[in-house]
């Protein structure tokens, strides 16, 4: 499939640039109309995942689209929300599901949820498909985008029939790449943003899991990197962050990939340097496009018209997934 760069112009004269593009829709966007309705079920581990269910008006609807949401984030985000509305109005029955920890409840196992944590997504991808959905499209943004793509290709041999199309937004393929961009000056903001909720959950699970979990360790805790390191390699059996980020890098699993697959990154992301992503990889995929947009910002895109309801991102998504 061919690399697709496109240079028109997505966003607004007054975001100039990445940074403006990505922070002012998670920010000030508000979606409404969508109707959430949650449904919780048992992990393998005995933990626990918090589904978010929204349903087209077609109550018979058979297509069903699963959203992964990014790092920090849960069901409730503008990007989420603006995708739920747009596919639920083509006649898609929308599944959000929010990571261990995330969506407004913490989860009870010792540990948390990472990058490439696929036996989650494909419990929820086998509860979906038992549900009697034939047509299941995934759609995942920034460290869901990574976690959709690892799970396409680690587990192409056995891969549930029933998934048919998979679209990702501002994915960090190059995990380790990203780390270190978010450590630069221009790019601290985000990192603190992340760090100011990883923090306090860390605490929390401190204190229920101290044999597991120090929270002394926290003072070490300067950069993502360092979070990665002294918590999520060795709760989720890494051995440091090298380790996790070598082994759930979606770059690395992309090339086994089958199903018709889109990724959209903006050149001008701030959090994922367009060069770490693995370009010569994917301009030769037989499944995969890769459209490089000139604008969006990292899961931003928002269009330029003020009159736009939807962004961007959500346009292609309805035009990539019609069916």
């Amino acid at each position: 499939m061919p690399l697709i760069e496109t240079d028109s112009l997505i966003s607004p004269y007054w975001l100039p640039n990445g940074h403006f593009q990505s922070i002012y829709p998670a920010l000030f966007r508000k979606v409404n109309g969508v109707k959430y309705f949650r449904e919780k079920i048992v992990t393998p581990d005995e933990d626990f995942l918090n589904l978010d269910w929204s349903y087209s008006k077609n109550t018979s609807s058979k297509h069903l689209a699963i959203l992964t949401h990014g790092l920090e984030g849960d069901s409730n985000r503008q990007y989420m929300l603006g995708m739920v509305k747009v596919l639920n109005q083509l006649g898609y029955d929308c599944l959000a599901w929010n990571f261990r920890s995330c969506g407004g409840e913490m989860n009870n196992a010792a540990r948390f949820y990472h990058s490439g944590a696929t036996e989650d997504l494909e419990l929820v991808i086998q509860y979906a498909a038992d549900r009697g959905y034939d047509n299941i499209n995934l759609i995942g943004f920034s460290l869901g985008g990574n976690l959709t793509l690892k799970y396409l290709g680690e587990n192409r041999p056995e891969l549930n029939q029933r998934v048919k199309k998979a679209l990702v937004f501002s994915v960090p393929m190059d995990l380790k790449a990203c780390s270190l961009a978010i450590i630069k000056r221009e790019n601290r903001v985000y990192m603190h943003r992340f760090l100011n909720t990883l923090n306090p959950k860390v605490a929390a699970k401190a204190a229920l899991y101290p044999e597991r979990i120090s929270v002394s360790d926290k003072k070490l805790v300067k950069t993502l990197y360092d979070f990665d390191h002294i918590y999520t390699a060795p709760l989720h059996g890494f051995s440091g962050a090298d380790d996790y980020y070598e082994q759930c890098s979606s770059m690395h699993f992309v090339k086994d990939i089958t199903v018709p697959t889109m990724i959209i990154n903006a050149k001008n992301d701030p959090i994922v340097p367009f060069s770490s992503l693995p370009l010569e990889t994917l301009k030769n995929h037989k499944s995969v496009t890769l459209v490089a947009s000139g604008e969006g910002g990292h899961c931003g895109f928002r269009p330029s018209k003020l009159t736009d309801e939807f962004y961007w991102s959500e346009k292609r998504a309805a035009e990539f997934l019609k069916f």
